[in-house]
């Protein structure tokens, strides 16, 4: 891919099987289409120990740790101890994904709730940024994240976002940002780009969330973070802007919310 700017997949999961005994091309593969660094996500607290260890392998990556909305009934609940600890590594940047998910896992709304509100504390007092996974629970989504920002501010990322225009107003009110993933290059997803077209550019960030999710032309297949770059180019389409200006801004969006990466890249 010819003229390539640097940019961040702000949300993957390379700790998922789908890249086991391939990892070191993959991430090789994030550098040449300009992909300078990658968040990976742990989705299970007990996990944390193997997604860290991908972060400290690579200078690339840095990592963030929470407990995925669809499996709280499921694991122990997150403790505000526990998850705060981990904020101390120097790659830790980030607190999620976390949030609500009532597609699948309705029966588990309350425990979804307290699990979020136990994220929000430590986002909240850490100022590591709270990566939310929200779907199909707009209403409740909007409620608590209004609730807990009236009890004290926190930053906060809406990740691979495709919910209402309504949810998304409410998030960036708040100061929030929305995170474009691969949903918003495919083609019947006008009205999602039209949701991001209206946003502040200074709030955008950009994603993967793979393996899932691979933009055009690789849709279908297993998603990866040199794919950022696609839905990147489409992201500037969208904002009827230059890729080279498009991936500068949601550079320094991400540095503005992940200030840790910011600081430890300064650093390095």
């Amino acid at each position: 891919m010819s003229d390539n700017y640097p940019i961040t997949d702000s949300h993957c999961h390379l700790d998922f099987p789908d890249f086991k005994d391939e990892l070191p091309d993959v991430i090789a593969r994030a550098g040449d289409a300009g992909v300078t660094r990658m968040v990976t996500i742990c989705t299970k607290l007990r996990n944390e120990p193997s997604v860290r260890a991908i972060a400290d392998a690579y200078p690339s990556v840095f990592y963030a740790a929470g407990a995925h909305p669809m499996s709280v009934a499921e694991e122990p609940m997150v403790s505000y101890d526990d998850l705060t600890a981990l904020t101390k590594h120097p790659k830790m940047v980030g607190i999620g994904e976390t949030g609500l998910d009532y597609h699948y896992t309705a029966t588990s709304a309350q425990l979804q709730q307290t699990s979020l509100r136990t994220h929000i504390a430590v986002a909240r007092d850490s100022r590591l940024p709270l990566i939310i996974h929200s779907r199909d629970a707009d209403d409740d989504m909007a409620r608590i994240l209004r609730e807990e920002h009236a009890n004290g501010p926190f930053p906060c990322v809406m990740h691979c976002f495709s919910s209402s225009a309504e949810l998304g107003r409410a998030a960036l009110d708040l100061g929030f940002y929305l995170s474009m993933s691969g949903i918003t290059a495919f083609p019947k997803s006008q009205d999602l780009r039209d949701i991001f077209a209206s946003a502040p550019l200074d709030r955008i960030l950009v994603e993967t969330d793979s393996p899932y999710l691979a933009p055009p032309p690789h849709r279908g297949r297993r998603n990866e973070p040199a794919y950022t770059a696609h839905t990147a180019r489409r992201g500037a389409e969208t904002f009827g802007i230059g890729y080279k200006d498009f991936a500068a801004q949601t550079q320094a969006n991400f540095d503005r919310l992940f200030t840790k990466v910011a600081a430890y890249t300064e650093a390095a």
